[in-house]
């Protein structure tokens, strides 16, 4: 069975302190799509784009494998186009514009061969339709929810709800404070976990991640880059490392999950050296494998006496 993946697919248009990009492929199911796509298959889209959508970005999924039967076209309609601005600090950006576009109305319908898959990630979209999406799929699917600072504040009721159902829930560190109204993140962890999922994950950007399941916890390093060209879906391209190394094993265990981390850090770390989703077009397993281990040396060292 497949990785059903739900999300946004969209035309970005970014800038940073080092150059600039205009509608260059972007959203959340496309980068989660991408990232696991270096590690299993077959990988089922569901999102939504206008007949604007370009033919080559079609093929560029196509030819990684990624299955679009779940992508719905809108004749007439536009792709959902976002705009930012990143400051020297990359963890600051300005949002220029939103055009949501046929994005707005999006309904995701699951194909009914698609229906049992086992794994299944949904990426930061409204609450409301990821809900949408979990009452469509197989009750036993593994389940990886993203969500986002809107959401905890203008959806709470409807986000309590998916995170109740799922396995495992990915933030980061500010959203987690957000969710909890508690600074310390062990608190803020706990919390969470006692809303609902199994395990959760949160990301703290340029520090690494944290694991929390099965009363433990796994604290993953950040990849010391030089060169950060584009952050933008770092945040997606780690979930989609992270489920495709899941569903390619198909172990659950918390020491295999530990290790989808550090693959979902690994192809994270490649697609910010990049615009748009150019760090990730053209990977490699070697690529991906090198970076895995280069990551196990960060956190390994001896006792000494």
């Amino acid at each position: 069975m497949g990785l059903l993946i739900v999300g946004s697919v969209a035309l970005d248009s970014v800038e940073t302190p080092f150059d600039k990009i205009e509608d260059a492929l972007g959203g959340s199911a496309t980068y989660i799509s991408l990232a696991a796509s270096y590690f299993t298959a077959p990988i089922h889209l569901i999102g939504v784009v206008g007949d604007d959508f370009s033919k080559e970005y079609i093929e560029l999924l196509e030819n990684h494998g990624i299955d679009l039967t779940g992508l719905q076209i809108i004749e007439g309609g536009k792709t959902f186009r976002w705009g930012g601005k990143y400051h020297y600090d990359l963890n600051m950006r300005d949002t220029l514009f939103t055009e949501l576009g046929v994005f707005e109305t999006f309904d995701p319908q699951i194909p009914e061969k698609e229906r049992n898959d086992r794994f299944v990630l949904l990426g930061n979209i409204h609450p409301s339709l990821q809900l949408n999406v979990l009452s469509q799929v197989n009750d036993n699917a593994f389940t990886v929810c993203d969500t986002m600072n809107l959401w905890i504040e203008t959806a709470r009721e409807e986000l309590d709800e998916v995170v109740k159902q799922v396995n495992v829930l990915i933030i980061n560190d500010s959203e987690a404070r957000l969710m909890t109204n508690e600074s310390n993140l062990i608190i803020a962890a706990r919390k969470i976990m006692e809303m609902g999922p199994k395990y959760l994950i949160i990301k703290k950007g340029e520090h690494g991640a944290l694991l929390f399941g099965e009363d433990q916890v796994f604290s993953a390093p950040a990849y010391p880059l030089e060169h950060i060209f584009d952050p933008t879906g770092a945040g997606d391209s780690f979930a989609g490392g992270f489920m495709g190394y899941l569903h390619n094993t198909g172990d659950l265990s918390f020491e295999n999950i530990k290790r989808a981390v550090i693959y979902g850090s690994a192809v994270a770390s490649f697609c910010v050296g990049k615009f748009s989703v150019k760090g990730l077009e053209d990977l490699d397993m070697l690529q991906i494998k090198d970076r895995f281990r280069e990551f196990k040396k960060l956190a390994l060292f001896n006792e000494g006496d």
